[in-house]
């Protein structure tokens, strides 16, 4: 019994019918979506476990201990050592009733390389400051000056936030009267870091120069009454001591003769002992 043959396939074939285009691009968008998942989880997982390691790089905050470091250069080689040893005696008695550390140090200590002796200031701080890492606050105070009000802390005189914030000078020329260059208008207590009493001549020429060229200082730069912690012996010099003000300066007083320090200074010194019970 035979079976017919099938029917013979057509020798031309039709041609291939054109691939979708709309299956590449369904194609192509499963893909993009599928790697914007992926990139999903990867940057949720970095955020998640990745992010939790320390930083290598951080902002240190001093712990406080001491809470603040008086500095003083003396020079022993131009001044009488009577009356610098009376001004290390007014800074370690201060500085021990509150906590603070002294440092009252010889500008000879200091290589300044043939730069005035007024340089060895900038570097007793520094001094300072790889000595004790951990304080709040410098404060510099020079030789020529008395703390004639041991029992005022600098916290409650001047570093305590809402007390600095009723202190500072805002929005007025470092050089006055007519300075361009002005203390910031916003400055919170909070963040200022470099707090500095002004008279009526403005800030000396160095300090002059880092206010005006230097913006991150003058960022955080609070300017403060004279008198908060500068008074003057003499009234012509700008706002003149009185009973009760923190702090005595003899800005023109001579190491010998009439006018010297100590001549100067010995009017008050009683005032200042007693208040430290001294004789």
């Amino acid at each position: 019994m035979h079976f017919a043959y099938p029917p013979r396939k057509n020798s031309n074939p039709p041609l291939f019918r054109p691939r979708s285009t709309r299956l590449s691009l369904l194609r192509r968008s499963r893909l993009r979506t599928i790697a914007l998942v992926f990139l999903a989880c990867v940057a949720a997982a970095y955020f998640l476990f990745g992010s939790s390691k320390p930083s290598l790089y951080h902002e240190r905050v001093p712990s406080g201990s001491p809470p603040v470091v008086l500095v003083t250069v003396i020079d022993p080689t131009t001044w009488d050592n009577a009356y610098l040893n009376t001004v290390k005696e007014n800074r370690e008695k201060y500085a021990a009733k509150h906590g603070y550390e002294a440092m009252v140090v010889k500008a000879f200590d200091y290589d300044s390389h043939g730069a005035p002796p007024s340089w060895a200031k900038v570097v007793a701080m520094r001094h300072a400051l790889s000595k004790y890492p951990d304080c709040n606050f410098i404060w510099y105070l020079d030789q020529n000056a008395f703390i004639m009000d041991p029992t005022k802390s600098l916290e409650s005189l001047v570093l305590e936030t809402k007390t600095l914030e009723t202190l500072m000078i805002k929005d007025y020329p470092v050089v006055p009267p007519d300075s361009i260059i002005k203390t910031f208008s916003h400055l919170r207590g909070q963040d200022a870091d470099f707090i500095v009493s002004q008279d009526k001549d403005s800030l000396v020429h160095t300090s002059e120069h880092i206010v005006q060229w230097h913006p991150t200082v003058l960022s955080k730069l609070a300017l403060v009454p004279q008198r908060t912690f500068a008074a003057y012996s003499k009234a012509e010099l700008g706002d003149s001591y009185q009973k009760g003000d923190f702090v005595v300066l003899f800005p023109d007083c001579k190491p010998t003769g009439p006018q010297s320090c100590e001549t100067e200074s010995k009017r008050y010194l009683a005032d200042w002992r007693s208040a430290l019970g001294l004789r």
